[in-house]
């Protein structure tokens, strides 16, 4: 059968998805997923005020129910959620894996994150700690709709010498489940397991000729039967989005990518830039990334990544009392320091993730507040992405500044907001909307301290477009 392409919002190029059997279109999600037996309700916003929930800061287990102030279409009831094992393991792409997790649970599923390692704690491709919810031992009986696989190396491969999740894999497509893989996974993980045969594949370009060359394909995302592919983090939104419709239906993938801010907009991302500045250095740039409970994964992971693939020096720092937070959608991170020991250092740029709960958590924090009034006292670079651009305007951070912000969050504001802004620097602060921006957000970072060329190799390593219209655009 031939395929079918259209078009998803996506973050990276604007190449179609491919499917074999039925076109999907696009998607976006805005529920509340309630927990009874924990009363846990998940960080979104309303279709009808913007305004946010709450915060989900475990994974529950219990019966979920979904509920909106509009019809949720497809989105099951308690007695048809969805059940999906992320495996993860040392090496593992921590964009990949964070994404599809974010992604699939505000979508209304239930997402088991299991290690493929002795132990819960996984150390992920550029240095982000990340903990799974089980070993993978104890998913050997359960029944999963959905098994899909981040990549990363060594991860892909950690995640093929797993003989407990070959066995769940060969199972779920024998039994014609869901399954799927991103980046190295399924050249790497799939391919010796025997899982692609006869089956249109993409993978990451540096092994896309590890693919039988009659069914390698070259599309961001690959839809073939049971089987989803994709390319690279650049592509995980996409690929995430894909597996929600496929899982939970359309208007609850509408529904979330919607909430991302993942539109056909962006394929054309817009950066503004107002009293330009030089930020190179002649070191090696130190960034903070303060986090605390109800942080955005989503935003955390992409800042660091991105980061620390440009060979930029970033501390990941917890304003909590424990090194391991919460992330807003139940992704738990360890950080690599506490905010005091951290504050011990001095910093080129100290980076706020947003996510609500974590921007209050950030707001109360006595020792953060001091260093980014050090930050722009000394005159170094500061910003924020999503709702934490609101710390930075409560602690007088944003005076005459213009700034992006995520649109529920713009009312909070009396700065210049920049409407349809991915970025906004002005001088040394910068800001974003954060979620599906904040890889555009990180890219911009790198081209202002080491420029565009640096800027590109990074782009082309997680197969995201670079958009070619920053490298001459104009200061304002």
């Amino acid at each position: 059968m031939g395929s079918l392409g259209f078009q998803i919002p996506t973050i990276a190029s604007a190449k179609p998805i491919s499917i074999d059997t039925k076109p999907i279109s696009s998607m976006g999600c805005f529920f509340t997923i309630v927990a009874p037996t924990f009363s846990i309700v998940s960080m979104v916003a309303s279709p009808r005020t913007g305004k946010r929930a709450g915060n989900l800061g475990i994974r529950c287990s219990a019966t979920l129910s979904v509920e909106t102030s509009e019809s949720i279409g497809d989105v099951g009831s308690s007695s048809t959620y969805k059940k999906v094992l992320v495996p993860v393991g040392y090496g593992t792409e921590e964009m990949e894996a964070v994404v599809l997790v974010d992604v699939l649970r505000r979508a209304g599923a239930e997402v088991t994150v299991a290690s493929v390692e002795p132990q819960l704690e996984v150390e992920a491709s550029s240095g982000t700690r990340l903990v799974a919810d089980v070993s993978i031992s104890k998913c050997t009986d359960k029944v999963f709709d959905l098994v899909v696989l981040p990549g990363g190396m060594p991860g892909s491969v950690r995640l093929r010498d797993s003989e407990i999740l070959q066995r769940i894999m060969k199972k779920q497509a024998a039994e014609k489940r869901l399954y799927g893989a991103i980046s190295t996974a399924p050249a790497v993980t799939l391919l010796p397991w025997g899982l692609l045969t006869r089956r249109k594949t993409t993978c990451h370009p540096a092994f896309f000729g590890n693919l039988p060359t009659f069914w390698a394909v070259k599309t961001n995302t690959q839809v073939s039967g049971e089987l989803t592919t994709s390319r690279g983090p650049g592509t995980s939104f996409q690929f995430a989005l894909s597996l929600a419709e496929q899982l939970l239906g359309e208007s609850a993938a509408k529904r979330v990518g919607e909430y991302l801010l993942l539109s056909h907009a962006h394929e054309n991302p817009k950066k503004e830039e107002f009293c330009s500045t030089d930020w190179s250095l002649n070191h090696i740039p130190r960034v903070l990334v303060p986090v605390a409970n109800g942080s955005e994964e989503i935003e955390v992971v992409t800042i660091a990544d991105i980061l620390r693939r440009a060979k930029i020096d970033v501390t990941v720092a917890s304003v909590e009392r424990s090194h391991r937070i919460t992330a807003s959608q139940g992704t738990k991170i360890i950080a690599d320091k506490l905010i005091d020991d951290a504050a011990e250092l001095s910093y080129d740029l100290i980076i706020l993730p947003g996510g609500h709960v974590g921007a209050e958590h950030l707001q109360k924090s006595k020792i953060l507040k001091k260093l980014l009034k050090e930050q722009q006292k000394s005159g170094r670079i500061y910003g924020a992405v999503n709702s934490s651009s609101t710390v930075l305007h409560k602690h007088g951070l944003l005076k005459e500044k213009r700034t992006a912000s995520y649109p529920s969050d713009a009312d909070g504001h009396t700065n210049q907001i920049i409407e349809g802004a991915e970025v906004v620097i002005d001088g040394k602060v910068i800001t974003s909307p954060g979620l599906s921006t904040v890889a555009n957000f990180a890219l911009a970072i790198v081209s202002k301290l080491f420029g565009h060329g640096r800027a590109r190799s990074v782009a082309e390593g997680l197969v995201h477009e670079y958009p070619r219209q920053w490298a001459t655009s104009q200061t304002k």
